[in-house]
C-alpha cells in the first residue's frame, strides 16, 4: 500500500505536462502510436521545413544573379513559386485522405525532397547548369539557355511536390497517432514551433551561407536536413498509426462534376411527358372503387417524388 502511495504521486507529476487524460496511454502497453512516435516526425518537419525554406527564400536573388534574370520577371517567378507551394498541399492531402494514407504521401514527398536538393545543388555547383558570369564592368549578360532554366524549374517542380505531400499530411499523420483530443492539441502545438522555426532558420541561416560563402554549401546544407528528415520518416515506420483510408469530400465533388459532365447533352422530359415511378398496383380484387386501400393513387402536380 505504501508503494502504491508513494508511485501515484510521481506518475502524476509526470503525466503533469498535459492536464486532460494523455501520455499514460504511450506507456500503457500499446505498441504502436502515442508519443514514441514523436521524435521521428517532430525530425521530418524540421528537415523539410529547412530544406524548403532554405532552397527557395532566396529564389529571387539566385535567379538575378546567377540566371540573369530581369529582377521583375525574377519577383513574378517567386511569386508564382510560393503560390504552387500554398495550394499543393490541398491537392496532397486529398491523395492522401482519398486513397494512399499520409504516411506513404509523407514518405514519397520527402524523397522528392531529396532530389529537389540534389537539382538545386547541381545548378549551382556545374557551371554548365548556369549562364556564364558577366564581364567585370559590362551591363551585357548572357542570358541562361532553356536547357538551364528548364533544369533549375525542375528543382522547383520538385520541391513544390514536396510542399503538397508532407505540409499538412504531417500534422494529419501525427494526430493519428492519438485517442486523446489532449495529446492531439499539443502535437498540433509542436507542428506550428517546428514549421515556422524550421522556415525562420532556412530563411536566415542557410539564406546567409549562400549571399556570403556559396551557393553549393547553401544548397548541400538544405539538402542535408532532407536527408535527415527522410531518414527520420523511415525510421519511425514501425512505430506509426496507419488508420484505413476514409476518403474524401472531394472525390465525391468531383464525381459530381464528371457525371454533370458526361450528361450535359441530355435533354430533360418535359412536365407533360414526366413519367414517374409511384409503387406497383395490387393484384386482387381491388379495382380502384372507394375503400380499396389496395389501390395506389397516381402522384399529382402538387408533391412530386422522384427516385
Amino acid at each position: 500500500m505504501e508503494g502504491n502511495g508513494s508511485q501515484e504521486p510521481q506518475s502524476r507529476l509526470h503525466l503533469g505536462v498535459v492536464d486532460h487524460e494523455s501520455l499514460q496511454q504511450t506507456s500503457a502497453g500499446r505498441k504502436k502510436g502515442g508519443w514514441i512516435t514523436f521524435p521521428f516526425i517532430g525530425v521530418a518537419m524540421l528537415g523539410v521545413g529547412v530544406a524548403t525554406s532554405g532552397a527557395l527564400s532566396n529564389l529571387v536573388v539566385y535567379l538575378i544573379k546567377e540566371y540573369h534574370v530581369p529582377s521583375v520577371d525574377a519577383a513574378q517567378i517567386a511569386n508564382i513559386v510560393n503560390g504552387c507551394l500554398s495550394v499543393a498541399p490541398v491537392a496532397g492531402a486529398i491523395v492522401a485522405d482519398a486513397f494512399f494514407g499520409c504516411y506513404p504521401i509523407v514518405a514519397v514527398s520527402m524523397a522528392f525532397s531529396v532530389l529537389a536538393l540534389v537539382v538545386f545543388t547541381l545548378t549551382a555547383s556545374l557551371p554548365s547548369l548556369r549562364p556564364p558570369p558577366c564581364q567585370p564592368g559590362s551591363n551585357l549578360c548572357e542570358p541562361a539557355t532553356a536547357g538551364q532554366m528548364a533544369a533549375l524549374y525542375a528543382g522547383v517542380l520538385l520541391m513544390c511536390i514536396t510542399a503538397a505531400g508532407s505540409r499538412f499530411n504531417q500534422a494529419t499523420m501525427g494526430a493519428d497517432q492519438f485517442e486523446s483530443p489532449a495529446d492531439r492539441d499539443v502535437l498540433f502545438n509542436w507542428f506550428f514551433i517546428f514549421f515556422y522555426g524550421s522556415s525562420v532558420l532556412g530563411a536566415t541561416v542557410i539564406v546567409y551561407v549562400q549571399d556570403t560563402v556559396s551557393w553549393t554549401l547553401g544548397f548541400g546544407i538544405a539538402g542535408a536536413a532532407s536527408v535527415v528528415g527522410l531518414a527520420g520518416i523511415l525510421l519511425g515506420k514501425r512505430y506509426y498509426l496507419r488508420p484505413p483510408v476514409r476518403g474524401s469530400p472531394f472525390t465525391g465533388l468531383a464525381r459530381v462534376a464528371v457525371a454533370a459532365a458526361r450528361k450535359r447533352k441530355v435533354t430533360a422530359a418535359t412536365s407533360g411527358e414526366s413519367n414517374f415511378y409511384h409503387g406497383p398496383r395490387h393484384s386482387g380484387d381491388g379495382d380502384g372503387k372507394a375503400g380499396d386501400t389496395n389501390v395506389v393513387a397516381d402522384p399529382s402536380d402538387s408533391f412530386r417524388y422522384t427516385h
